[in-house]
């Protein structure tokens, strides 16, 4: 496929509804709806996916002014990505997950340090770097709105080696490095956490 070009990124809330939903087109993102670390239960067996529709348009705050939950990416206008961004303590199962904590002393309740959970390319757009920009627009968005550090939890990806897009929703570590992230820690064989202190 042809690189990605003619990117526009814009906060979620400058986006309609319609389309956020044409992004969340198909397999596990269609079913999660970035709740994955918004529940504080087990997604799947807690929760229906209309109450996670009706959440995820509740955080996006789709054409209304004020906070909302991520960016959505428009490629030569057509709705393409996503990225789920927010203040840390959003997402009340990052405080009860492993990943994030292993191996330092953190405070868990700051609310100056945002985190990218998710990333999302549309079904005919995947496979051409689309999530390289979104996770750069990750960091002035969150500067913008008061953060002083942003953290990601990718993971590494081989060649050769097969990922579902299910394991990689959190993004791969090359994508993060590229948006001038950087190691915290290695918590797992293929998991990382990557700040970007945003005070500079």
């Amino acid at each position: 496929m042809d690189p990605i070009d003619d990117v526009r990124i814009v906060p979620a809330n400058e986006a309609s509804w319609a389309d956020v939903e044409r992004i969340f087109d198909s397999g596990d993102a269609q079913r999660c709806r970035c709740q994955r670390f918004k529940v504080t239960e087990w997604i799947w067996r807690d929760s229906t996916l209309d109450e996670r529709l009706d959440a995820q348009e509740a955080q996006t705050g789709c054409g209304t002014p004020g906070p909302t939950s991520g960016l959505v990416a428009y490629v030569a206008g057509e709705p393409a990505g996503w990225a789920a961004v927010e203040p840390r303590t959003a997402f009340p199962k990052l405080r009860t997950s492993r990943i994030p904590w292993k191996g330092r002393d953190e405070d868990k309740d700051d609310p100056d340090v945002w985190a990218v959970t998710c990333l999302v390319v549309r079904k005919g757009f995947r496979g051409r770097g689309l999530t390289y920009p979104l996770a750069r627009a990750t960091i002035p968005f969150a500067r913008e709105r008061g953060a002083r550090a942003l953290e990601a939890y990718p993971m590494l990806t081989r060649p050769g080696k097969t990922v579902t897009w299910g394991e990689l929703h959190v993004g791969a570590r090359q994508v993060f490095e590229d948006a001038g992230f950087t190691q915290v820690t290695h918590p797992s064989p293929r998991r990382f956490v990557m700040r970007a202190d945003l005070t500079r």
